[in-house]
């Protein structure tokens, strides 16, 4: 074995190759310029060279050529878009050609929709109204809604929707009620169900006046003094347990029942009186009043959850406004007559009835607004522009909240111009509009 050690070794030598690794004899490695080298270096690449890479999008696809069955069994990764380009535009030109194939492809897409989780929408608010107004140029209703209850109809279905995912946290998610009292806001805490129970007990004061059942007692009875405040501590004492989601059937079923009724008793029901136990509103500006507090209150619930909401549709916003500032006269004199709003100040005595005296108008701004001319000496008095003493603008949504005692009268972001202590007295008196 010696033997052959010595005859490999010289071999090596001979052939340039030392114990350590080539050489050149003189035991150095060989360089650049002594020949190639025995493993080559790579070649050099596109990015050595700086020229710009092939753009792939620009090459044109060549569609696979594949059997039948092998394209048949492509459908459900095609229907997946999990197909590469090539087979995607071979599957689709197949398609084109295989009748059989294409309904199985077409199925497949419909099944994959179906398998697709929908994700939450927040709809256009108006999108409702646009259906009903599409669905209603084609085909009047048999028995129309009246136009007074159409607010109504439309607030109680968008709180209906805002409610249907609710888990069991939500509906216990707590909410407080805010009014004002006097000069004072005051509020009362409560749950989404809670909310849900108060508008079930006062919506049911329309329910009385209609002849249908009363939620708070289940019995039909005749309209009393009961305020909506004391309703509503009635139905929470009533309850067994603090209001669950259960509460939005029966509110639902009412509401539904409400505007079926007056919808089936025709326009002329609007009259019909409303008692509030303190004071009455005609059917048809009870029916506005209960679409104002269910948007509030929905706002309120949405708030709860932080969750967006919408106002209600402009003609059905304006519609809430006008009722408000109609109202205001009253309030006025109310709070006149309780001292907490400065006297008459024209003459010795109030104006007379129908005979012209100091307003204030009122300018809402934005969606649903307008003017309004508020007498300020007597509700009976003639508002007249030629004794305007003051001029108020405010934002709609703004107007809504002081009206619904969300706002107090010193922060509500008015442009005021005139007798600042009419103009305090209003807004004031809107304030005092809100309730529980």
């Amino acid at each position: 074995m010696s033997g052959a050690g010595h005859e490999d070794r010289d071999r090596e030598k001979h052939e340039g190759y030392g114990p350590q690794g080539p050489d050149n004899g003189d035991g150095k490695a060989p360089g650049v310029g002594d020949g190639p080298p025995r493993i080559p270096m790579p070649r050099s690449s596109v990015e050595d060279t700086g020229l710009s890479l092939p753009d792939a999008t620009r090459m044109p696809l060549v569609p696979l050529v594949l059997e039948h069955d092998v394209l048949r069994s492509l459908l459900g990764a095609w229907a997946l878009a999990a197909c590469a380009p090539e087979e995607t535009l071979a599957v689709e030109e197949h398609l084109g050609e295989c009748g059989a194939c294409a309904d199985e492809a077409r199925r497949l897409r419909e099944a994959v929709e179906l398998l697709q989780r929908p994700e939450p929408l927040d709809l256009d608010p108006t999108l409702r109204t646009r259906v009903l107004e599409g669905c209603l140029d084609r085909r009047p209703p048999r028995i129309p809604v009246p136009e007074w209850a159409t607010p109504y109809d439309a607030e109680t279905a968008r709180l209906d929707a805002l409610l249907q995912d609710f888990g069991d946290s939500e509906w216990h998610a707590p909410v407080r009620l805010r009014w004002f009292e006097g000069d004072e806001q005051t509020s009362r805490r409560t749950t989404v169900a809670g909310v849900i129970a108060h508008l079930l007990s006062v919506d049911g004061l329309v329910a009385v006046a209609l002849g249908l059942d009363d939620p708070v007692t289940g019995e039909p009875k005749t309209p009393g003094a009961p305020t909506p405040a004391s309703r509503t501590e009635a139905y929470w004492r009533a309850s067994h347990f603090p209001p669950t989601r259960s509460v939005r059937v029966p509110w639902r079923e009412q509401s539904h029942n409400i505007v079926r009724t007056v919808s089936f008793a025709g326009g002329g029901s609007g009259k019909l009186p409303v008692s509030y136990g303190d004071f009455e509103l005609p059917l048809h500006e009870a029916m506005l009043d209960r679409a104002f507090e269910c948007w509030v209150h929905a706002g309120d619930i949405a708030d709860a959850v932080d969750y967006p909401y919408e106002p209600p549709a402009p003609r059905h916003l304006h519609s809430m406004i006008d009722l408000a500032a109609r109202m205001l006269p009253e309030a006025l004199a109310a709070r006149r007559q309780a001292g907490l709003a400065a006297p008459s100040r024209t003459t010795r005595h109030l104006v007379p009835a129908g005979e012209p005296g100091r307003s204030l108008r009122l300018e809402i701004e934005g969606s649903g607004g307008g003017e309004w001319l508020i007498p300020l000496d007597s509700p009976a008095a003639l508002a007249s522009a030629a004794h305007e003493v003051a001029h108020v603008a405010l934002d709609g949504v703004e107007f809504c909240q002081l009206a619904a005692g969300h706002v107090s009268p010193e922060e509500a972001a008015a442009g005021q111009d005139g007798d600042r202590e009419a103009i305090r007295d209003v807004l004031f008196a809107a304030a005092s509009l809100s309730r529980m």
